[in-house]
């Protein structure tokens, strides 16, 4: 059993996606998990793929004393309501901390102090984790592996209450990150909610055509679409709950926008090329900004693609044998050729063993693009 900072009881109050995942990550690492969700069928789902038991379950003290307390209460409720939710766990837990996974901060934390809630025992937090399915089927106890977890620790909060709240990031694997709540709304604005802002937008180009021109997609249109899959009920409250923050960003992109009509319109007037240029260069210079591998400085890869055959276990051999030759993968794509059953496994390395990779692959048999 791996050590952990929580003891438990912990309570999980809503049995979505990030809910159930967070009960399958605390319940393998032996920390006690009950589960509560207005959905019957969300909850007996949850329940049944090991993310924990009912809140009704929770065992009586000796000497009737009363139930169990919980260390540690987890709202994963939808934004509309976490802060209704909260202020409820808050009372009828009056000796738990109680966090949040909203991915919008300011607007709950002044909610409950409004409604003179015992923010004490409350700290905001946000997983930077997800996935485009969504509900218990969906859940996975590694889904929080190696990934942000924002805590929001604010003037009112116990430093109990922030030990807790660190503590369940750490426990399920995550890199804990310290903002406050305004610098937390003000950066997920730029980094979740305008990609997916920008990824719906373009899929939405796509409604209405022709099937015989979408057989040409590749893996930029896949790449930059592949979001617009979210759930749209979810994505109403995350941007209708931070939209200030996120419409200053649109204007920056509507200024791109209209700049880049101007120039396309007169492709071939002075200065068109140059600001053509500019304006992919500036998309490179802001790229190369994104942090690398575990949240390091950006690196430079060398990729090399690898036709396999489209048939079961080649993928898996090939991973092995790379395995084999003692390479690391920095990351791994795929795709299929248009027309063949041939799928194609983009590889990504450090550039010093990219040439003998190449070689070694060759030599046993891979075909290998470069």
């Amino acid at each position: 059993m791996a050590l952990t900072h929580l003891h438990g009881p912990v309570v999980v109050i809503g049995t979505g996606l990030l809910g159930t995942s967070i009960g399958l990550g605390l319940e393998h690492r032996g920390v006690p998990v009950y589960l509560e969700d207005p959905s019957p069928t969300n909850q007996a789902v949850a329940v049944d793929i090991g993310a924990g038991r009912p809140v009704a379950e929770m065992s009586p003290v000796a000497e009737g004393r009363g139930a169990v307390q919980p260390e540690l209460v987890v709202v994963a409720a939808p934004p509309d309501v976490t802060a209704e939710v909260v202020a409820s766990a808050l009372a009828r837990w009056p000796r738990a901390v109680v966090v949040d996974i909203a991915s919008v901060k300011s607007g709950i934390l002044a909610s409950l102090r409004a409604a003179g809630a015992d923010t004490a025992r409350y700290v905001g937090t946000h997983p930077m984790a997800g996935r485009e399915k969504s509900g218990p089927v969906a859940a996975r106890g590694e889904l929080f592996t190696s990934m942000p977890w924002v805590v929001c620790a604010h003037p009112d909060a116990t430093p109990e209450a922030v030990r807790i709240a660190k503590a369940l990031g750490t426990d399920l694997g995550a890199m804990v990150v310290e903002f406050d709540a305004d610098e937390h709304d003000e950066a997920v604005a730029l980094v979740s909610h305008l990609p997916q802002v920008m990824s719906s937008l373009l899929a939405s180009r796509l409604q209405g055509t022709d099937l015989r021109l979408l057989a040409l997609a590749g893996n930029g249109l896949r790449d930059t679409t592949r979001i617009a899959a979210s759930d749209p009920g979810l994505w109403v409250q995350i941007l209708g709950a931070n939209a200030s923050k996120l419409v200053s960003h649109l204007y920056g992109v509507r200024e791109d926008v209209e700049r880049l009509i101007t120039t396309l319109e007169a492709p071939t007037a002075p200065g068109a090329r140059l600001d053509l240029a500019q304006l992919m260069s500036e998309g490179n210079a802001g790229q190369a900004r994104i942090p690398g591998k575990h949240g390091g400085p950006p690196q430079a890869f060398a990729w090399l693609t690898v036709l396999v055959d489209d048939r079961p276990g080649q993928i898996a051999r090939l991973l092995t044998e790379i395995g084999e030759i003692g390479v690391n993968l920095e990351d791994l794509r795929l795709d299929h050729s248009s027309g063949r059953n041939v799928g194609m496994v983009e590889i990504s390395v450090l550039p010093s063993k990219h040439d003998a990779l190449v070689a070694e692959l060759e030599e046993r048999g891979w075909r290998v693009l470069q």
